[in-house]
């Protein structure tokens, strides 16, 4: 008796596959026509059906594409791979350069002329390339420092997704919340590897109700950096709390960020600044900065300071901490 065998799984559609690649079918079809890089097999009459094999080639081409190597370069690296023959990878180019070229298709992240490695970033977050979107982050916080990663890498990518979805719906949301994650890890890797540095330290946090900390995690990272101390208590932290947090710990300068204006307590901020600890005719009291877009307006809360960026906020934290 002979044992039927179990069809063949059926590969991927070309429209699915380009969902998976984060690319339109028609950069699809454009590769299969310009670089050879199409299904292994083709039922005569039938639609192209892409298997693992076929499916690892094109994934490979998009992880250099993202790296900046030219897609013909990209193509012929890929196949070559996927033979056993890879030759030396080509070498990335450098520069800005702007993510809407040929090979994003119609579901590329419109980032604009950017970095390499932000425009890298945005087409692995649109592929949900989790692997991938964690080697750039990395290599970007190693290579080009916190602050530049964060600025020019980070936050376009950030910036480009939020854009997207509001406009797509929710058929971003799983792309925002992706590229949130890796970037927080990023931020948190770079922030624990460094050796906690002695002395007073300030007290970070976010404002009660403010759910956005990727700004508070980038400003910690950056602080470890360049050796300065930090108690990080991340976002939405009550407000009994914070004061507790204050009194407790008697930090020589406090900044709480706020992302939106309906989490800018000024009332409380004014709470923080009387915050006084030490023995009475020496009591002491904390520098408040406030920083974020939610204190954005021509008047900042009386007796507080007003950050206008990641490096400024650094930069006047390291002169309140060292001085």
């Amino acid at each position: 008796m002979t044992v039927p065998t179990a069809p063949a799984p059926a590969g991927l559609t070309t429209g699915a596959l380009a969902r998976r690649l984060g690319v339109s079918p028609a950069t699809v079809r454009s590769w299969e026509r310009r670089y050879g890089i199409g299904p292994a097999h083709r039922a005569p009459g039938r639609h192209r059906r892409w298997e693992p094999d076929d499916v690892a080639v094109l994934e490979e081409m998009c992880r250099l594409t993202a790296r900046g190597v030219n897609p013909a370069e990209a193509a012929r690296a890929a196949l070559a791979a996927a033979a056993g023959t890879a030759p030396a990878l080509p070498a990335a180019r450098n520069g800005a350069e702007d993510v809407n070229g040929p090979a994003s298709g119609g579901n590329s992240l419109p980032v604009g002329t950017v970095r390499p490695e932000c425009r890298g970033l945005a087409r692995a977050a649109v592929r949900l390339d989790a692997p991938e979107l964690a080697r750039i982050l990395g290599r970007s916080v190693d290579e080009l420092g916190v602050v530049v990663a964060w600025t020019e890498v980070m936050v376009p990518a950030l910036r480009a997704v939020g854009r997207k979805w509001a406009v797509e719906g929710e058929r971003y949301v799983e792309v925002e919340h992706l590229l949130s994650w890796h970037v927080a890890a990023a931020l948190r890797r770079a922030a624990d590897r460094a050796e906690p540095p002695a002395g007073p330290a300030a007290l970070l946090a976010g404002m009660p109700g403010e759910l956005h900390a990727l700004a508070l995690e980038a400003l910690a990272a950056v602080m470890a950096e360049r050796g300065l101390p930090f108690r990080m208590f991340g976002p939405a932290l009550p407000s009994g709390a914070l004061l507790e947090a204050v009194r407790r710990t008697g930090p020589p300068v406090v900044l709480l960020w706020s992302q939106l204006a309906r989490t800018a307590d000024r009332e409380l901020v004014a709470r923080v600044v009387r915050t006084a600890w030490g023995p009475h005719g020496v009591r002491v009291q904390p520098v408040v900065l406030v920083a974020g877009p939610g204190w954005a307006g021509p008047r900042r809360p009386p007796g507080t300071l007003r950050p206008r960026d990641l490096g400024g906020a650094v930069d006047l934290l390291a002169d309140l901490l060292l001085r």
